[in-house]
């Protein structure tokens, strides 16, 4: 009998997951924000969990703790990374060097934004440089629909250049620390893959963008600044790069370096400007934190909660220990595990990945671990969920699902087969 309702709440929890995900999908038809349906199903798949795991309920309750010590990680992250970015944007901080970005090339535009992320993203983390680079967008492209291409390559190039470095991407940080791979290795072997990826859809993107930007639409270099702009924006990149050197020297995970990084900056803040609070009181983090997209914070929260309880029901692992019996090739299950991540988090498809293999079956930097890396880094790209960055675009930007999968998809798929056949034959 317990048998019975475990497989049924099993069943039930992918189909509440499946009619969420579609329901988010088609927001734009059913006129029902995303940030609300992902919150409901994150409630209704924990439900489901504990309705239908024969455990003690305080021992279903520890997987939903450390499922949500996780998730809080990244949404503190998130908070001060959002935080940063516009208390720089409100103090006209990019304003002091975009001038030196901006051409009235369209074409140029676009590789110009790709290399600064993918590069960017490698020293940082893709999350990071997709918030930073998209407020960099909005002061270089006012016009929300001219921005489309150029937001979503910032996702591709961001995910690719993450994929190379152990500090860019969760999940390279993931193996990084668990010893499948050292950083000498997937630097040097996962770059060019990484860079082919991003490069197969931007070549696709160059060819059709046509035209060029009008001055008008590119010429703020005489808006006024706000008084400590250039410090701001230049303490604030000091400090984005700091989180990195934070982790690795501390140990401590992103989101402290990140809080730290923000403290600093609400500090110096608070001394430019206390003297003057009625002037500048738009200038100073409380006021700063109002404009804080909350749903977007929200939406993470459900969408990541939702992943988090089909991992906990074992359901990813499953389909991991699937694919190594029935598909032996690392090529392919590799490949497989990146397209399967631009559906489902690929987090616990990683973490299930690591548990499937030890460190004596498969040894460090083995084939196997390092094309992990590159798929699970690169492969959230081909759908615009698939990826943190991905979410945050869609925050941020309020990008839908079909209008990503419409223009970018196919092009990203294809650029993300040709750099799993680069690794594997060059």
């Amino acid at each position: 009998m317990e048998t019975d309702i475990f497989t049924l709440s099993h069943n039930f929890l992918i189909a509440i997951f499946c009619i969420g995900y579609a329901a988010i999908i088609l927001e734009f038809l059913i006129h029902v924000n995303k940030t609300a349906v992902s919150l409901v199903m994150a409630v209704i798949c924990w439900l489901i969990y504990f309705v239908g795991d024969p455990k003690p309920l305080h021992t279903s309750l520890t997987f939903l703790n450390t499922h949500l010590s996780d998730v809080s990680q990244i949404l503190f992250f998130l908070l001060g990374a959002m935080t940063m970015v516009e208390l720089i944007d409100s103090h006209k901080g990019f304003n002091t060097f975009i001038h030196h970005l901006h051409t009235k090339s369209k074409k140029k535009m676009l590789w110009i934004t790709c290399f600064i992320a993918f590069f960017l993203s490698a020293v940082l983390d893709n999350l990071t440089t997709t918030i930073l680079m998209i407020s960099i967008l909005r002061k270089l492209i006012p016009y929300k629909h001219e921005r489309f291409i150029y937001s979503c390559m910032v996702i591709v190039a961001a995910n690719a250049g993450g994929a190379w470095t152990p500090i860019g991407d969760v999940t390279t940080t993931m193996l990084w620390i668990g010893g499948q791979i050292t950083t000498t290795k997937v630097i040097v072997d996962l770059f060019l893959p990484s860079l082919v990826s991003m490069l197969f859809p931007l070549l696709i993107f160059t060819f059709t963008l046509k035209g060029s930007f009008l001055k008008s639409e590119i010429d703020f270099r005489d808006e006024r600044l706000e008084p400590g702009a250039k410090l701001v924006f230049f303490v604030g990149i000091i400090l984005f790069l700091f989180v990195p050197l934070f982790k690795a020297v501390t140990g401590l995970p992103p989101f402290m370096g990140m809080l730290i990084s923000l403290s600093v900056m609400w500090l110096i803040t608070d001394i430019m400007h206390h003297r003057h609070e009625e002037q500048r009181h738009h200038l100073r983090v409380p006021h700063i934190l109002t404009k804080i997209d909350v749903s977007s914070i929200l939406f993470f929260l459900g969408i990541l909660l939702s992943v988090n309880a089909l991992e906990s029901t074992g359901i990813l692992n499953g389909a991991a220990q699937w694919l190594n019996q029935h598909v032996r090739n690392e090529a392919i299950i590799a490949t497989v595990i990146g397209v399967v991540s631009a559906i489902v988090d690929n987090v616990p498809l990683v973490a299930a990945t690591m548990g499937m293999y030890d460190l004596q079956t498969i040894p460090t930097d083995s084939p196997l671990w390092l094309m992990i890396a590159y798929a699970a880094g690169t492969g959230g790209s081909i759908l615009v969920m698939g990826s943190s960055a991905g979410v945050a675009l869609m925050g941020l930007e309020k990008v839908d699902f079909f209008s990503y999968l419409k223009k970018m998809s196919i092009p990203v798929l294809i650029g993300y087969f040709l750099g799993m056949l680069c690794y594997i034959y060059l």
